[in-house]
């Protein structure tokens, strides 16, 4: 992955509302430049497809955003954690080039498919016009006790910033078991905790949810020269409580 994006991790942040960024707009390069660089992206899963569509108006959101980037998908094994994945990187590059973002999980489409492929997610973008209206304090946002998201006393450091991650209402369904030469990474799904979401839908985007803390994990993982060899396994049963999303190997 680009390395510049784990100095993005620390400037992000989900513009709920796009008000008081200025008059600036995204120009038609740098839609472009987005549709290119989309392809670069590393994804968790090889084999999966995946394609974007970049949409002015043709979607329920009205945040007052310019633009949705529509995600789609090959319906696989994964391929959830993968859209989480790509998607996440999508997110901090457009936060590189100073463009505001929101994952909008609620939101509907009119076409549903891309070149047979499965709308799953969009992101809506737009300019913004000063750095200092994306986040000025990472660590001052509202996240679990490191406790809460974090066994054991190994790779505490990289813990700090992962934890900041972000997901479907705030919901940060991951647990990580740590040793000295692995991580552990589970989905956990705590009972009755899903903000707006409706009760039907809070596995389908914690998947997503999982696959952004991987994003954030590597890149953290990679920042600090740290090897690793992942294992990413498919849920046996996506309803359960906990489930292990991934082995991660270090060395």
């Amino acid at each position: 992955m680009n390395d510049n994006l784990y100095e993005m991790i620390f400037k992000r942040k989900s513009f709920h509302l796009f008000r008081n960024i200025g008059n600036e707009h995204i120009t038609e390069d740098e839609l472009k430049e987005i549709e290119n660089e989309f392809d670069n992206f590393k994804p968790l899963v090889e084999d999966i497809k995946v394609k974007m569509k970049i949409v002015k108006d043709s979607t329920t959101c009205k945040r007052g955003q310019e633009y949705c980037i529509l995600l789609y998908s090959e319906k696989k094994d994964n391929y959830l954690q993968n859209i989480g994945y790509i998607g996440e990187q999508l997110d901090l590059y457009l936060v590189s080039k100073n463009i505001g973002t929101l994952w909008f999980g609620i939101g509907k489409v009119k076409e549903k498919q891309l070149d047979g492929l499965d709308f799953v997610i969009m992101i809506a973008i737009a300019k913004v016009d000063d750095e200092t209206k994306f986040r000025k304090d990472m660590y001052k946002s509202k996240r679990k006790e490191l406790a809460e998201i974090w066994n054991g006393d190994y790779y505490l450091d990289i813990a700090n910033i992962v934890r900041f991650t972000p997901s479907a209402c705030n919901t940060q369904p991951w647990i990580v078991d740590s040793s000295e030469n692995e991580l552990k990474v589970h989905r956990y799904r705590k009972p009755g905790k899903r903000g707006i979401m409706p009760i039907d839908m809070v596995k389908h985007y914690n998947q997503i949810d999982i696959g952004i803390f991987l994003c954030f994990l590597e890149i953290c993982l990679n920042k600090n020269n740290i090897n690793f060899e992942r294992s990413l396994y498919v849920e046996e049963n996506v309803d359960n409580e906990k489930n292990l999303t991934a082995t991660y190997k270090l060395n």
